[in-house]
Formats: structure tokens, C-alpha cells, sequence
């Protein structure tokens, strides 16, 4: 007797744990069913993939959309879609909102206004604060709930988290995987005197230099040693750092970001003003040339897009008045498409750090792979497509990009959750279904 599916993807390249092989996927119920040669099963749904390629659903781990309090610049339906329209199929939200999400209530909260509104899977950090470090290993465990994320340099509202004291106390609460942001906010008052009013962009990276970067990591990594406490240094963004994570990946995972591969100081500053402004800051390509080697020596073991929106009203202040933060939940997958077509990594290596490598680091149920009775999560992506990627893109609330009028090869053509066709050929489909990501220490 025939198999019949909800859908079957026909003759697309699947980047599989076994590599790259043209196969059928049968999907039923969310979860993928069946890898193979499936010429007698039909399916409600059919899609021909001859010429594209399928890799595992892409799952940004840095977001920042802004709900509540700052939706002027974005929200959690806009930044979704953003991610939808971008080829991702989950993301990872960050707790600097207002008000800050720091308790148990506000993590529902997000979780509420996600439903029916999110165009993909989602979860939301819990911000580490001095006043609630004391409910972190319970909160930790809530459903929906990414972790724990702690900044060790400026923040807003009280998520600044810039004493040892305090910092070995959250390390000491709890047992997943924490999030770190690592500038030392002590070194970034001492400097902030090379960030006067006037100044041009350019000194933003000169203000929050490789020392302000390093001296955190290394603080972070002594106490997490002291503690036993797993953690992930977000957006890595120096030669120092690196070479010192390298040797202690026992406890430390690393992020960095497609903007800190691809963009470098000072031409990016010249050129964009303070739309090249972010926190770690782009640096000289001296650092950016240590990123490429640590992508293939594997010291770096996920990327993220450390989308963090404003309005061009705000970022047309002059510096240093224009906060820090670009969009980048859109263009992760063609800016890294790119770079693979550029030989600067494999497709293999990509979805390493994109899809396996959050689910590796963060213990995600059921995605990260293209493997039966994993959810069905797929990232559709012609490897020839040769596109320009344009503010009039960019889904996001905000409407711009730093990546505005590059040239790519590499797009992605449709984005699958849970089985689930939410964008196809620069088309959002269906509705907003996405559900809260699960995780294997959630309560």
C-alpha cells in the first residue's frame, strides 16, 4: 500500500548528517517522516526542489525585538516575519525590553504575545539582575524560557551585571547554559571620554577596544571555572578573545556574527556613519581575519544575527547621542550563502554553526537537523541565485539594512516550520503559527 504524508519535497540537495544528497523528505504532522527515495508515496503537498538546496532549519539565537516597551522600532510579528521572509525558522529573544523581561511573569508574558503572532518558533531569554538572582534556577526551567543572559557591560534598566560578586552569584544559581554579553563596564566609563559629543563613529570601536572585550571574557571564564558553569560568550569580535576561548572550550562556547565577518573598521564607519554602530563594536581587519580562522579551526561554534532595530530617527543622531544595534535577522542566510560561494566555509560548516550548533549548545528538542522524527524545519536555498540585497527587503519595522545594495550569490526561496510553508519565493504564506522552541531542561 502507497504512503501517503502531509508533504513530500521532491529532488532537493538536503545538507543531512551524512552530507549532501539529492533525496525526497516526507513530512506528516509536523515531523519528518521518511529520507529516501519516495517515487511511490504521495502527499497533499508536493514541492519539486530540482536545482535548490534543503538544509536544516536555521535558528538565530541573538535577537532583539523589542516587545514590550520599544515596538516604535520593532515587534514580535515584524521581527518574525523579518526571520521568515530571511529563511529562519526560530529565534532566540533577548531580555532588554521594557521593561526588561527578569522574572517568571514577564517570560509568559512574551510567550503570550507570541501566540498567533509569531510567524516562527521562538524562546526568550531571562535577564540576569541583582534582584533576582535568587529564582534564576527555577525560572531557567520555564517552558519557552532559552536561559539566562547576562550583560557585563552598559544595558538598560537594572540587567547590567558588572561586579564579580553578583556575577559569581548567578553563575552559581542554576545549571543550563548562560548567555554572556563580555565588555567590562568598568574599562568603557574609564574610555568614555574618546566617545565626546562630535566625534565621528570611527572612535566607537577605539572607545570599546579589544581590551574592554578581553578583560570581561577572561573575568567570565575564571568564575565560570570556580562555579562549573557552562557559558556562551555572545559576538565574539577579537583576535585576543578568540585565541583565549580556544583554550577553554571545556566550559565556553562562542558566537560571532555575519556583520563582524563581513564589515571592518574604519571603511564601514566612512561609509555608514553610525549605521555601522553596534555593541561589541566592527572592528579593524586584523580582528575580523581572526574570525575567519577561528570559524575553521572551530573555536566558534554557532553565529548569530544580534538583530537589535532602530528607527533611522534615532540612528540619524549624531554620535554618540545614535544608540548601537543594525538589523541582521534577514540577511544572516544570504550574507552567509555568500561566503560560502566565496570559499570562505562549506555549506556543511554553515549549518554547523546555524542549525546543529544551537541545538547542541542550547539542548533544543527535535531541531537541528534534517533526520526522521525531528520537526520538520527546513531552509530552502538556491546556491546560484545571484541577488541584491536592498532596504526595500527588510521586513523589519525599522526599513534598512547595513547591507544595503550588496551583491549576493546564495537566497533563500522558502522557509518551512514544523512543516509549514511560511515563506515562499519572497512570499509570506498561511498565518502566524509559531510555537514556543522546547528544550531538553525544561521542566
Amino acid at each position: 500500500m502507497a504512503q501517503t504524508f502531509d508533504l513530500i519535497l521532491r529532488n532537493g540537495i538536503a545538507v543531512t548528517p551524512n552530507g549532501p544528497q539529492r533525496t525526497d523528505i516526507a513530512v506528516s504532522d509536523g515531523r519528518i517522516r521518511a529520507i529516501g527515495d519516495l517515487l511511490g508515496a504521495s502527499a497533499a503537498d508536493e514541492i519539486d526542489l530540482r536545482g535548490l538546496t534543503v538544509l536544516p532549519g536555521v535558528i538565530d539565537t541573538q535577537v532583539h525585538f523589542r516587545e514590550p516597551g520599544l515596538e516604535h522600532k520593532e515587534d514580535l510579528e515584524s521581527g518574525t516575519r523579518a526571520a521568515a521572509q530571511g529563511g529562519v525558522v526560530a529565534i532566540f529573544e533577548m531580555p532588554n525590553t521594557k521593561p526588561s523581561t527578569t522574572t517568571a511573569d514577564a517570560i509568559r508574558d512574551k510567550l503570550a504575545r507570541a501566540r498567533g503572532r509569531a510567524w516562527v518558533d521562538h524562546a526568550f531569554f531571562i535577564g540576569a539582575a541583582s534582584d533576582n538572582v535568587g529564582h534564576l534556577a527555577e525560572w531557567e526551567r520555564i517552558p519557552g524560557c532559552a536561559g539566562v543572559k547576562v550583560f557585563m557591560g552598559s544595558s538598560t534598566g537594572s540587567l547590567l551585571v558588572d561586579d564579580d560578586s553578583t556575577l559569581a552569584a548567578v553563575l552559581a544559581q542554576g545549571f543550563r547554559r548562560i548567555a554572556v554579553h563580555c565588555e567590562d563596564e568598568g574599562r568603557l566609563i574609564e574610555r568614555k571620554h574618546l566617545a565626546e559629543e562630535g566625534a565621528h563613529p570611527r572612535v566607537h570601536h577605539q572607545w570599546r577596544d579589544e581590551e574592554t572585550a578581553l578583560k570581561a571574557t577572561t573575568r567570565l571564564i575564571s568564575l565560570a571555572e570556580k562555579a562549573g558553569r557552562r557559558v556562551h560568550v555572545l559576538h565574539v569580535t577579537t583576535a585576543e578573545e578568540m585565541a583565549f576561548l580556544g583554550g577553554h572550550k571545556d566550559l565556553a562556547t562562542v558566537e560571532t556574527t555575519p556583520q563582524h565577518l563581513t564589515l571592518a573598521a574604519p571603511e564601514c564607519y566612512e561609509r555608514l556613519g553610525t549605521y555601522a554602530q553596534m555593541n561589541p563594536p566592527i572592528r579593524e581587519a586584523r580582528h575580523r581575519d581572526a574570525l575567519w580562522k577561528a570559524i575553521t579551526d572551530g573555536t566558534v561554534d554557532v553565529l548569530g544575527s544580534d538583530h537589535a532595530p532602530h528607527t533611522r530617527e534615532e540612528k540619524d543622531k549624531p554620535y554618540p547621542a545614535s544608540p548601537s544595534g543594525m538589523t541582521g535577522v534577514q540577511t544572516l542566510v544570504p550574507i552567509m550563502l555568500d561566503h560560502v560561494n566565496q570559499g570562505r566555509l562549506s555549506l556543511e560548516r554553515l549549518v554547523d554553526l546555524t542549525s546543529a550548533g544551537p541545538a547542541r549548545i542550547y539542548n533544543i528538542t527535535g531541531k537541528g537537523r534534517i533526520a526522521v522524527g525531528y520537526d520538520a524545519d527546513f531552509t530552502i536555498v538556491d546556491m546560484r541565485a545571484e541577488r541584491t540585497i536592498t532596504n526595500g527587503w527588510i521586513e523589519s519595522r525599522c526599513g534598512w539594512t547595513p547591507f544595503d545594495g550588496r551583491k549576493v550569490t546564495g537566497w533563500p526561496i522558502a522557509t518551512i516550520v514544523r512543516g509549514l510553508t511560511v515563506m515562499r519565493d519572497g512570499q509570506l504564506l498561511g498565518s502566524a503559527a509559531g510555537e514556543p522552541v522546547r528544550f531538553q531542561e525544561s521542566r
